[in-house]
């Protein structure tokens, strides 16, 4: 998995708006009384929370790479929630019953080699669901890349950022899942969130697309980027009377194992 910086303040500006693809994704997982279940990519755990709170009787762990975000970790979870340091990459499977990552797979190169790996090892009548922003050919991202490969900044960050490429769309992960033996659910959503305040987008991607560059740059030459990088992204994302208008593609796959 990538190696981030996470700045869970920063991440949670906009917790209403990153929650509400969680709870579009867990509603289609069909599981009665798992006795474990995992979340892959956690942050806090705040939203591993929910996981908890609909199968008490579940065992419920959520994992993160990332010793910032784990920090945060509600002190109110759920008597049966943990969240606990651990990379996607080395995560395992077998005896897990119901398997969630939310907005993290995209993070991890070879999360469809790791797909496959847990699926084999999965037993029948278990689940697994995740879902990744589909937005990497969005303004947001696109102009990001396009300045990051500038003659200003690509030979400090030109190489950092990535494109279309790091996911797949819905059919592609439901063909993935439907060779290992899973009933499939897989679906695209656009969200159009109204974002406040000024250069609200930029703020949005402070918390997630822009990290890899922040960490790469000081606060000079960060400030500097995010000044060019947001005049781009003002006239992408106008503002209206009531907030800016930011569409966010995403991608769901929900599976079953036969």
């Amino acid at each position: 998995m990538a190696t981030v910086t996470w700045n869970p303040d920063v991440y949670g500006r906009y917790a209403d708006e990153r929650a509400r693809p969680f709870v579009d994704l867990i509603t289609r997982v069909g599981a009665a009384e798992p006795d474990r279940v995992a979340d892959l990519g956690c942050g806090s755990g705040a939203l591993t929370a929910l996981l908890g709170e609909r199968w008490p009787g579940s065992s419920v762990t959520g994992f993160d790479s990332s010793p910032q975000m784990v920090a945060e970790a509600p002190s109110g979870l759920p008597a049966n929630v943990s969240v606990e340091l651990g990379d996607i990459d080395s995560f395992q499977s077998t005896g897990f019953d119901v398997i969630v990552s939310n907005a993290a797979l995209q993070w991890v190169p070879r999360h469809r080699e790791l797909i496959d790996q847990w699926a084999a090892a999965m037993t029948p009548g278990s689940w697994i669901a995740w879902q990744v922003p589909g937005n990497f050919s969005a303004p947001s991202h696109a102009l990001m890349r396009t300045l990051a490969s500038s003659p200003r900044w690509n030979t400090r960050v030109g190489s950092l950022l990535r494109g279309a490429e790091g996911v797949d769309g819905p059919a592609e992960y439901a063909l993935r899942l439907q060779a290992a033996g899973f009933d499939v659910d897989a679906w695209e959503t656009t969200y159009v969130h109204v974002l406040p305040g000024a250069d609200p987008v930029l703020e949005w991607v402070r918390g997630t697309a822009l990290r890899p560059v922040l960490d790469v740059l000081g606060d000079a030459e960060s400030h500097e980027f995010e000044s060019e990088y947001a005049a781009m992204l003002r006239e992408a994302y106008p503002p209206t009377s009531a907030g800016t208008l930011f569409p966010f593609r995403r991608v769901f796959c929900v599976g079953r194992k036969q």
